[in-house]
């Protein structure tokens, strides 16, 4: 793991949900220098067989307001129920809005695509890359939990790639799957055939 990245626990408490009881941790990180904050929530006994892992981007239309643009809020819902069902797990949420572009500028892309850019290239037409997110940080908190090997439940093989590259094997990939709606088809379609996303569609 590079010296440029270090992580540090800032808080931790217990955290009733209706999902079930975790814990939440707080994290605060670096990577090269550039600062990022997350959140962490812990189920159960992690120690043993390689725990079910999630690691989300923070998406505010999604997971709050329950946007049908995306399929990320469905996501987050599915992980924790999948956790819960489980009664071990950990979920990372990082503050990565928009494939990392932000809030406002995911919302100046909406516009765009409301005129007929797909997501890839409403990013691109503001002057960013495709996806601007990285996980090495999330794979210095697996490892700062002391967790060498997870399974993780992702369609993302960036994130696979990203947890060996920080020394966490992943033993199984857990299908994230979410059913598409009518206005989420051609975003799921775009993380697929541009993003190169595992999706059955």
């Amino acid at each position: 793991m590079s010296q440029a990245i270090h992580v540090d626990k800032t808080s931790e408490a217990g955290f009733p949900t209706r999902f079930g009881h975790f814990r939440i941790l707080g994290f605060e990180g670096s990577n090269g220098g550039v600062p990022e904050e997350f959140v962490v929530l812990i189920m159960g006994d992690l120690s043993g067989s390689p725990p079910l892992v999630r690691i989300h981007s923070q998406c505010l239309t999604g997971d709050v307001f329950h946007s049908l643009r995306c399929d990320c809020g469905g996501q987050l819902e599915l992980a924790l129920h999948s956790i819960a069902a489980e009664g071990r797990g950990l979920l990372i949420y990082e503050n990565q809005e928009g494939r990392g572009i932000g809030l406002l500028n995911k919302l100046r892309a909406y516009e765009l695509q409301d005129h007929g850019a797909d997501t890839v290239e409403a990013n691109e037409q503001l002057g960013f890359e495709a996806d601007l997110r990285g996980y090495e940080l999330a794979g210095a908190i697996l490892r700062y939990l002391h967790l060498d090997a997870v399974r993780l439940m992702s369609n993302n093989p960036q994130k696979i790639q990203a947890l060996e590259r920080a020394g966490v094997r992943v033993t199984e990939r857990v299908p994230s799957l979410v059913p598409p709606h009518d206005s989420s088809e051609d975003y799921l379609r775009t993380k697929r055939e541009k993003l190169g996303h595992i999706l059955d569609l």
